[in-house]
Parts: structure tokens; C-alpha cells; sequence
């Protein structure tokens, strides 16, 4: 048997998120008590009642009123997030560095730090370390109002039990329990999540989409249909693990010709255009395959010399869709701190989903 109080607690929850989407649609502009109860379906009693303690606990605000044409009476009392009122941590570990940010309740960036990490590094210390900044970050004026920890890393991973697999270039990482090791260490709410597919929540975009990493890897996250597409084991999106060329260089996770390592071999050996190419390939794959419309184009490679990059994508797409002016895909280039945002999104998505 359900418990009622379980129950209630769970409606308030969803009652109190759907309010809070409203509010922070709106941006700066304000929203009225009567406009939530409109959007949200809620009733104009629920909404004074959700308003209220929303208030009280300091997430929204009042600012200033408003009159709408033809109403009669008082005018309409505005309501605003608060954005310091809580703030969300997010991360990623790569290869080589770790970054951390603090974005207030509307995702904006209020600190931000980075490390280089050593390739080789056992998880241990890079975890230690990464605590330590959290705790650095979650101090002072955000002391005891973090909604919790998002944590991108490499895959494969298993989002839901939060369980890293073998991840390439990582061997010490395999089988390691991130979500808990990292929920120990900070105290915090950890949420988990793939590099790629955090990048794919860092901004909104159309309902079939791509974000496509080149970095110390390659990668992509996926929204299909308007839903974030993370396969049977949540590990979709190992993008740079398509084949190329059977007899192409070896890739760090044990096959050959792997996307990645067609990519990374190519630019160490100073053939940034056999680079491209490899990647626009790619990316024309997933685009007959998945039919997205957008691709995201991410990671510090991608963006330290986009053209050449971009220019073989159109190529390549232009060649190897039957219609491109029919599937037509738009491209744009992703922020730096793209995946980080991405996953801090997902621990403020616990006060707003």
C-alpha cells in the first residue's frame, strides 16, 4: 500500500517544479499568479498556496506589478526567480583536466575552476582532488544551498547505477562506482552522466539532435524525438567507436579504425584535414542513420580551429545525404564549458523537474 504522506509529498514536488519551469521561462520579464495557473493547469488556490511557500523559502520574489488590457481592479503582482537563492555544481573529468563550475537558478556561470590531471592518474587522487574543489565552490555565499553535484565522464558508463566500464584511455577507471565515490567524498547529491550526453543538455535546441566532442576524444550526445536518448544500458552516443577502416591504426578500446583513432592519429601525425574529413564522415553516418537536424560541434579540438573542421562536415554531408536540401542540417558550434553546464543542469533539474 502506498503511503499518503509519500504521496502528497511527491505532488507538492511536482507542483512546486512545474511553477518554477513557469517563473524561470520568463526570464527577467515576471510572471503573474494568474498567468502560472494558465500555464501550469494548476488552480488559482494551488498556485497561491505553491507561491507562497516558494516565497517564504526565498526562490521567488516579487517585482512590481503589471496591468493587462481591459482589466479592471489591481494591478498584477510579478513574480521572479531569485537566482542566488540556490546554486548547482557541475563537472567534468577528462583525460587531462577537470573542470568545475557554479551556476546559479538560471544556469548562468558564478564560478568556474580547471586542473590539469595526468593521463595515467588512478582515480583516487583525481577524486580527492575534485572533492576538495568542491568543497572550495560550495562554500562562502553558496554555503548550504548547492542542489547537489553533476558529474560528467568519459563512457561507457552506466548512468544508472553510476558505474564506469572500461572507459577508453582510462584502464584504472573500469568498474569504478563514480556516483558513490564522489557522494562520499562531497555529502552532496551526485548525479552522473556521460561527457557526450551532458553536452547534449547544455542548451535547448530542436527535438532531434546531436552534440558531437572532439577532444581527448570523440563523442556524441543525442536528443531523438525530444527526449535525451541514452540506450538500453544508458551508454548511447559511443560515436567515436564506428568503424572507419578495419585496417586503420588501433584505438585504445582494443579494435582498429575506430572513428577516434582515425581522428587523434591523423592530428598527431599533422594531417588536420585527414582529421576533418574522418570526422565528417562520421557525422554524415549519424545523420543517415538518426535523421537529426542539428549538430553541436564541441571540445577544445573542435574549437581551437573550427573551420577546417566545419567545412569538411558540409562536404561530406552535401556527398553522402541522397537530398541534403531536403534533409537539410543546421550546424552550430557548441560552448567551451558545454559539457560542464550540461551537467550541472542535471542537479538543477532537481528543483525544476
Amino acid at each position: 500500500m502506498s503511503d499518503p504522506a509519500l504521496n502528497l509529498a511527491l505532488v507538492r514536488d511536482r507542483n512546486d517544479a512545474a511553477v518554477l519551469r513557469a517563473v524561470r521561462a520568463r526570464a527577467g520579464n515576471g510572471i503573474s499568479r494568474v498567468e502560472l495557473a494558465v500555464q501550469t493547469g494548476l488552480t488559482a488556490q494551488a498556485i497561491s498556496k505553491i507561491t507562497a511557500r516558494l516565497l517564504a523559502e526565498g526562490l521567488l520574489t516579487e517585482a512590481g506589478r503589471e496591468r493587462v488590457a481591459g482589466q479592471t481592479g489591481k494591478p498584477r503582482t510579478l513574480l521572479r526567480l531569485v537566482p542566488q537563492a540556490r546554486f548547482a555544481l557541475g563537472a567534468q573529468i577528462g583525460r587531462r583536466e577537470l573542470r568545475l563550475l557554479r551556476v546559479d537558478l538560471t544556469g548562468a556561470v558564478t564560478a568556474e575552476v580547471r586542473e590539469d590531471v595526468d593521463p595515467g592518474s588512478e582515480p583516487g587522487p583525481v577524486l580527492d582532488r575534485l572533492a576538495a574543489l568542491v568543497h572550495e565552490l560550495a562554500a562562502g555565499p553558496a554555503a548550504g544551498n548547492v542542489l547537489g553535484l553533476g558529474l560528467a565522464c568519459r563512457g561507457p558508463l552506466d548512468a544508472r547505477d553510476g558505474v564506469l566500464h572500461r572507459v577508453t584511455g582510462m584502464p584504472g577507471w573500469h568498474g569504478l562506482h563514480l556516483r558513490d565515490e564522489m557522494r562520499a567524498r562531497t555529502g552532496l547529491p551526485v548525479i552522473v552522466e556521460k561527457d557526450s550526453t551532458a553536452g547534449v543538455l547544455s542548451r535547448l535546441g530542436p527535438d532531434s539532435r546531436a552534440f558531437v566532442y572532439l577532444g581527448d576524444g570523440v563523442g556524441a550526445g543525442l536528443v531523438l524525438d525530444g527526449r535525451v536518448h541514452r540506450g538500453a544500458r544508458t551508454n548511447a552516443g559511443e560515436f567515436g567507436h564506428q568503424c572507419l577502416d578495419p585496417a586503420g591504426p588501433p584505438c585504445a578500446c582494443g579494435a582498429h579504425g575506430c572513428l577516434e583513432a582515425v581522428c587523434l592519429a591523423a592530428l598527431r601525425a599533422g594531417r588536420p584535414d585527414e582529421a576533418a574529413r574522418a570526422l565528417g564522415i562520421g557525422v554524415a553516418n549519424l545523420v543517415r542513420l538518426l535523421d537529426v537536424e542539428e549538430v553541436s560541434l564541441g571540445g577544445t579540438t573542435f574549437l581551437d580551429d573550427p573551420e577546417p573542421f566545419e567545412a569538411a562536415i558540409r562536404a561530406e554531408l552535401a556527398a553522402r545525404l541522397p537530398d541534403p536540401h531536403w534533409q537539410r542540417v543546421t550546424l552550430t558550434r557548441a560552448p567551451r564549458l558545454a559539457i560542464p553546464q550540461g551537467a550541472a543542469a542535471l542537479a538543477l533539474g532537481r528543483l525544476f523537474l
